[in-house]
């Protein structure tokens, strides 16, 4: 399979890389550093923070952890915060102690923070004070010893990051009561690292340095271990692909995504990072409104995001008044690119909006459309760097070009395996190949298409119907803005689909949409039920949870 990628592999781009460059990410960061020492790196709510200022206020975060706190190298420490300025100082803080960072969605509820607390044996914790009131209700239950709470405007600093955390607590009323006698505010704990000499600790490259917990829409949130070599694999992987766009120091990155979130973790953080890059990092990119306001002045040369979040800046009027004239590069990930989505992005910006795959198992990009102008809407493009890939049936025989078989992948970036779950490694991890689960298949030029995940599959009177499939045909209708689709159970066909619509126009109706989908797609593909709701449920990156869907549907039919 491996000939059809090297005989179409686009021009400029290596099918191999020297993924030996760096022994671990401190070496990374360190070469980053010393290259782009007085440019920006960050900036939020209209601060900035240059590359050495982040090189010295994560050396005093990194000394903190090891003089005061007495972390030792494995320990876990897990970040719950939205995009701010704090985060990479914690980061790049904690990696460079040889701390294991366990990213947390400060969305969770307390006991989805102690199921991940516990399950990590996190032994301390930086956390946003808005969310501190969740961490008072379990903090007794958890391994963790150690609190470090940061207010939103800490980093802005001066006037202005204390009036940011006067409105936040007392106008906005976001920071909910809660006593944690035993914490320390993040400014204190730098401060007092600073009074240290750093020490720069041996790390290695087999060295774990995320427990990057699973999303759970299959189950139980697991830990995925990733390693030094595992995340920089794939820094060397999707940089290789980027490449023949991108130039060192000159470019500026829109970050809407959650940092703590592993697609921006290394491709938003980590990636451009290497790239010098100037990083605006978006704290609530579900304002629309401010969100756009926010980056409409500032000439972005790259943005990333899921498909939801392009078809909701599709949809708002003052999207098409930004100056795109220096945009290169839209990545769409986490979710299938809807084909209208990606057609209106590329008439509205002139850029084109290309897909790839990755999972939280390989660290996570797996494949990138290429950027040479030969991107195919609809797929997830080609494998990046030294990655294989494979399609099995379900007797894990491979199948031939053009046929659906169950996606496996084998590469650097596969993950070590789950934290202390040897058995649902085991169920995964197969002769040193992932099994996905997710549903594919190759075209003659070597493009991947993900059909569906394995599970979420619907069978209609034996016939295999994919979502995505359905939801792409539904939401180029006009009058709809998302859909997710469901098998439902049915007496007759086993299994039957329902389409669950949020409206764009209030006059669609049932009707209208049966007529569309049956012009448009076999009989058993079309939707028999159809629901209506005012919005769907997503995770925390703005994918449609599907999970979610069906079970609001089981308890109260949409």
């Amino acid at each position: 399979m491996k000939k059809i990628w090297l005989d179409n592999y686009p021009k400029g781009v290596k099918f191999n890389v020297d993924l030996d460059e760096y022994k671990s990410l401190v070496d990374f960061f360190e070469d980053g550093f010393k290259k782009y020492s007085n440019n920006i790196a960050y900036e939020n709510m209209g601060k900035k923070i240059s590359y050495s200022e982040i090189d010295n206020l994560s050396k005093a975060f990194s000394n903190y952890l090891l003089y005061d706190l007495k972390l030792k190298k494995g320990d876990r420490l897990a970040i719950q915060t939205p995009n701010l300025l704090q985060y990479p100082v914690v980061l790049i803080g904690a990696l460079r102690s040889g701390i294991i960072v366990v990213n947390t969605n400060p969305l969770y509820t307390p006991d989805e923070m102690l199921h991940q607390f516990k399950d990590s044996k996190c032994k301390a914790i930086f956390i946003l004070s808005n969310f501190a009131s969740k961490l008072e209700e379990i903090l007794d239950q958890t391994y963790i010893e150690h609190v470090i709470i940061s207010d939103i405007g800490d980093m802005i600093g001066g006037i202005k990051g204390k009036f940011v955390n006067f409105a936040v607590k007392y106008i906005k009323k976001m920071v909910p009561k809660y006593n944690l006698p035993k914490s320390v505010n993040f400014s204190s704990a730098l401060k007092s690292g600073m009074k240290y000499s750093f020490k720069r600790i041996d790390i290695r490259s087999s060295d774990i340095a995320f427990l990057q917990y699973t999303g759970g829409t299959t189950g139980i949130s697991k830990g995925a271990m990733l390693s030094n070599k595992n995340v920089l694999s794939n820094v060397m992987q999707v940089s290789e692909f980027l490449s023949i766009k991108l130039n060192e120091g000159e470019e500026v990155v829109i970050t809407a995504l959650p940092l703590y979130h592993i697609f921006a973790l290394v491709c938003n953080c980590l990636v451009m990072f290497g790239y010098g890059a100037r990083n605006i990092l978006i704290t609530n990119p579900r304002d629309m409104i401010n969100f756009i306001k926010e980056i409409s002045d500032k000439k972005f040369s790259i943005i990333t995001g899921v498909n939801t979040l392009f078809n909701g800046l599709l949809n708002n009027s003052k999207f098409k008044e930004i100056d795109f004239s220096k945009l290169k590069v839209a990545f769409g990930g986490g979710m299938a690119v809807q084909d209208t989505v990606a057609q209106k992005w590329e008439s509205i910006t002139g850029c084109p909006l290309v897909e790839g795959y990755g999972l939280t198992e390989t660290s996570p990009v797996v494949s990138i459309n290429p950027l040479d102008g030969t991107n195919k809407i609809g797929t997830i493009g080609i494998p990046v760097p030294d990655t294989d890939i494979k399609l099995v049936d379900d007797k894990n025989k491979e199948v031939s070009i053009g046929k659906r078989g169950e996606l496996c992948i084998k590469g650097p970036q596969v993950m070590e395996g789950y934290w202390r779950r040897n058995e649902e490694t085991k169920e995964v991890l197969k002769d040193s190949w992932l099994h996905t689960g997710d549903i594919a298949m190759i075209d003659n030029s070597g493009f991947l298409k993900i059909v569906d995940r394995k599970k979420e599959m619907i069978l209609v009177s034996g016939f295999n119907v994919y979502p995505n499939e359905v939801e792409n045909v539904i939401s180029s209708h006009p009058k709809v803005l998302e859909v997710g689709v469901i098998g439902v159970s049915d007496r007759r066909t086993g299994e039957a689909v329902k389409a669950v619509i949020v409206k764009k126009d209030s006059s669609l109706n049932t009707s209208e949409i049966k007529k569309y989908c049956k012009e448009k797609l076999v009989n058993y593909k079309c939707p028999k039920f159809v629901g209506y709701a005012d919005e769907l449920p997503k995770s925390n990156v703005g994918k449609i949870l599907r999970r979610l869907i069906k079970e609001q549907d089981i308890k109260k039919p949409y």
